[in-house]
């Protein structure tokens, strides 16, 4: 249970800023000695400890391709490694697990060498919205693992579990709340337009991001903590000191499962689900292995496995998996999700950043 419970947030720290060393997995010597191998690179810590441990040693097994798995500093740090060394037609990964947005800001680039899906047979078992696109159409990345952020809640402060994201809100959760400090990570904004102006699309015009910006700000005086520590809240929610707020899914249920009286809820409106994307560097020579791979990561077997192993929230379609109802619970939910506006916090992002500090947190 620990171990799952670092992994999750260890891989929200590195995408949150945190540094990983560089690792590499051991192969047979007789793997290293061809030239079947691919570099991978994934979140840093007990993340890419799982894959080291569950994914990549039976990828091998299955495919004679031996991979040298690389810890990536966050998203966008390693894209910024990424385009330098493309530049100078080097890749210090063939292929990595990118962040939304920065999967965007490498498609502005064309970092990202276009996917051939007739190469990748299971890419068909993907839920739509994990196929990142280049504006052409050409396919710049392939769902790797989501995740959740919910609400929850103290079960010894409150009872009943709430229903809806309008919660947040509520006068009688005055100085009770402990919500995500930045609105490149809180992905608040869309909380709002999906609550109280009927969805996203309320975000299309700076206009309408300012109306959303002002009935964010009415939750300002339930609003305990605004935090960038995970643990920091995480601690403050299990002893009820800051009893409501959004958080991880996945995290929260481990550790309700170790005994903390805690809950994760999703809202009618539902979670929010944030994802990382396969993405193949353009000076990659490894085009082939890496196909081979994005492949073997889209069968529904193995999406089970890193839910089960790594407790990341499946990128295929809910009915070709074998996981029980309550292995699905655990990750993820079949309520639609909120999908964060990725598009903006690329294209705005200075100024949603400045608004977010005048409004908000400032």
């Amino acid at each position: 249970m620990k171990k799952i419970l670092n992994t999750s947030v260890s891989r929200r720290g590195v995408l949150a800023g945190s540094l990983a060393g560089a690792g590499m997995l051991a192969m047979p010597s007789i793997l290293r000695a061809q030239d079947k191998s691919l570099k991978v690179g994934v979140y840093g810590g007990y993340f890419k400890d799982s894959f080291d441990k569950n994914i990549f040693p039976e990828f091998t097994k299955a495919t004679g391709i031996a991979i040298e798995s690389v810890a990536e500093p966050t998203g966008e740090a390693w894209l910024v490694q990424l385009e330098q060394a493309a530049k100078a037609g080097q890749a210090p990964a063939d292929l990595s697990m990118m962040s939304q947005v920065s999967m965007l800001k490498g498609q502005s680039t064309e970092l990202w060498a276009p996917l051939d899906t007739a190469k990748i047979k299971n890419a068909s078992n993907l839920i739509d919205r994990f196929v990142n696109k280049y504006p052409d159409g050409r396919i710049a990345g392939i769902g790797a693992v989501a995740w959740y952020i919910t609400l929850v809640t103290n079960t010894d402060v409150y009872k009943e579990a709430p229903t809806s994201w309008a919660a947040l809100w509520d006068p009688a959760n005055a100085d009770k709340l402990g919500l995500l400090a930045l609105v490149s990570n809180s992905f608040l904004l869309e909380v709002t337009a999906k609550t109280h102006f009927g969805g996203t699309n309320a975000l299309d015009t700076e206009e309408g991001i300012l109306k959303v910006f002002e009935k964010l700000a009415e939750v300002k005086p339930n609003v305990r903590l605004w935090y960038r520590d995970e643990a920091q809240f995480e601690q403050a929610l299990k002893s009820g000191e800051i009893p409501m707020g959004q958080y991880y899914h996945d995290v929260t249920g481990l550790a309700a499962a170790d005994g903390h009286p805690v809950r994760s809820t999703f809202p009618k409106e539902g979670g929010i689900q944030d994802s990382g994307c396969w993405a193949l560097s353009r000076a990659s020579t490894k085009v082939e292995e890496a196909h081979v791979f994005i492949d073997y990561m889209c069968q529904p077997s193995i999406q089970a496995t890193l839910s089960r192993k790594v407790g990341t929230a499946p990128t295929v379609k809910r009915e070709l998996l074998d996981l029980t109802a309550e292995e699905f619970a655990a990750v993820s939910s079949d309520i639609e999700p909120i999908t964060p506006r990725y598009d903006l916090y690329q294209t705005k992002s200075d100024w949603l950043n400045q608004k977010w500090t005048e409004l908000i947190v400032g």
